[in-house]
């Protein structure tokens, strides 16, 4: 594949390679990634693997997870949890995607561009946190994803290893609630994880994803105003 403007590139499913990666561009900016989620594809850097600088990666996995709304798997110990902790929408989207984007973290992906991209985003109303606080006002965990119609692209979360036990799953449980407001959604979390899977995440089918897609799409998207 070559680096090239995504919009055309793509072109249908039927064309995409039958690999996770399905594209790449050396430009990458908001409008960009705005139509990628549209298609079904997300953005994530190709660090170490010998590409020019700038290069993006774009993906659309053959088995995509997402998060069935009903089948979030709540356990007793994180409803107790979750009774310690205060949940807050969009009061500290910069912390907390600088948070997701600790270079300590193993296998970390989240770089100065997109940052900055999805920063713009979530300036433009497209892009929300959810944020997990101690009573004492720590931020203690969190989440941040792409919010289109009746999709929410969850992109990463993290929580605080000394003060935020359950802080992740906390957020997780705080954007399920918000998102059941009886339209049928579709939370999108990209891979599945052993830790995912355990709260509930499914695989499917690229061409399952891409038809779930296509119908949360024409669903009113959230008001995050409501929650803010």
């Amino acid at each position: 594949m070559r680096a090239v403007r995504l919009s055309g590139v793509l072109g249908p499913w039927s064309e995409w390679p039958d690999q996770d990666l399905v594209a790449l561009t050396a430009e990458f900016d908001a409008p960009l990634t705005l139509e990628a989620y549209c298609a079904g594809a997300f953005p994530m850097p190709l660090h170490d693997a010998g590409l020019p600088e700038g290069v993006m990666g774009w993906w659309s996995p053959m088995r995509r997870a997402i998060l069935p709304l009903g089948d979030l798997r709540v356990t007793r110990s994180l409803r107790k949890s979750a009774r310690h902790y205060r949940v807050s929408v969009d009061r500290a989207f910069d912390e907390v995607i600088a948070r997701c984007g600790d270079p300590r973290r193993p296998d970390g992906w989240i770089d100065s561009d997109i940052v900055r991209v999805f920063t713009e985003l979530h300036a433009a109303g497209a892009v929300h946190s959810v944020e997990v606080w101690t009573p004492s006002g720590q931020l203690a965990g969190g989440l941040y994803g792409v919010s289109l119609g009746g999709l929410f692209a969850g992109e990463s979360m993290f929580h605080d290893p000394v003060i935020g036990r359950d802080a992740s799953k906390v957020a997780l449980l705080a954007l399920v609630a918000f998102l059941s407001d009886g339209h049928e959604r579709l939370l999108d979390v990209q891979w599945l994880t052993p830790h995912l899977e355990s709260l509930g995440a499914v695989e499917v089918d690229r061409v399952d994803y891409l038809r779930l897609l296509s119908e949360a799409l024409d669903v009113p998207t959230p008001d995050w105003g409501r929650v803010a």
